[in-house]
């Protein structure tokens, strides 16, 4: 039992505590990702949508713009029509830009979309612009902060490309592809017997990609 004067300084310390301690720990508000495409697979292969949900949605009002063209009193309302129908038509053409690539990516790393990291196929921005006949600065542009949406998750674009590291056999190997064969064989290490970056360098030399020491470390350090 407790006396009443334990009894309010008992009330009065717990009146004092912060009833949502976490508040003060508190980041920013999470920012949500919208795909701006949908990749699924298809009996015929892989297809690319673009998402509905984040093109806008623009059109010009028939009515209203009937009547402007015949009337020659609205000189100013009839270029802000022009201005309209112009970013209407800039808005596709920046869709079927979006579509191209994404598809170009997709066609270079369906690899990786059946199979995992490992089956990452290198490719640069000079790769796509190729394929699209585009140049790198408008690539670089249209890759940058847009996402698809896959079976195995949302990436980036951009998560797509990497360098090329020269394979025993004289194809390429993606530099994702090697991390991830890095990670999986530390996975595999035995219990207290890690491997060194000579040994993983050495096991990757043996399935045909030859990587320094120091660049195995290099990964190493970012996985």
């Amino acid at each position: 039992e407790a006396d009443e004067d334990t009894l309010l300084a008992a009330l009065a310390l717990i009146r004092s505590c912060n009833p949502r301690p976490g508040s003060a720990f508190e980041g920013a508000q999470p920012e949500y990702i919208v795909p701006d495409v949908f990749v699924r697979r298809r009996d015929q292969g892989w297809s690319v949508e673009i998402n509905p949900a984040s093109v806008p949605r623009l059109k010009v009002n028939q009515g209203y713009a009937s009547l402007v063209s015949r009337s020659a009193d609205y000189a100013t309302l009839r270029a802000q029509l022009q201005e309209a129908r112009w970013l209407i038509r800039s808005l596709e053409i920046r869709n079927d830009t979006l579509l191209k690539v994404a598809r170009t990516i997709v066609q270079r790393q369906a690899a990786f979309l059946e199979q995992g990291e490992e089956a990452m196929q290198p490719m640069i921005l000079r790769d796509v612009a190729e394929a699209v006949s585009m140049h790198e600065s408008t690539i670089s542009r249209v890759t940058t902060g847009k996402y698809m949406h896959t079976p195995r998750g949302i990436f980036e674009f951009r998560f797509f490309f990497s360098s090329h590291v020269a394979g025993a056999d004289g194809e390429d190997v993606s530099s994702v592809a090697i991390r991830a064969r890095i990670r999986k064989l530390i996975a595999d290490e035995q219990q207290g017997k890690p491997l060194s970056d000579a040994q993983l360098a050495e096991l990757l030399s043996r399935e045909g990609v030859k990587v320094a020491r120091r660049t195995v470390a290099k990964y190493r350090e970012a996985l």
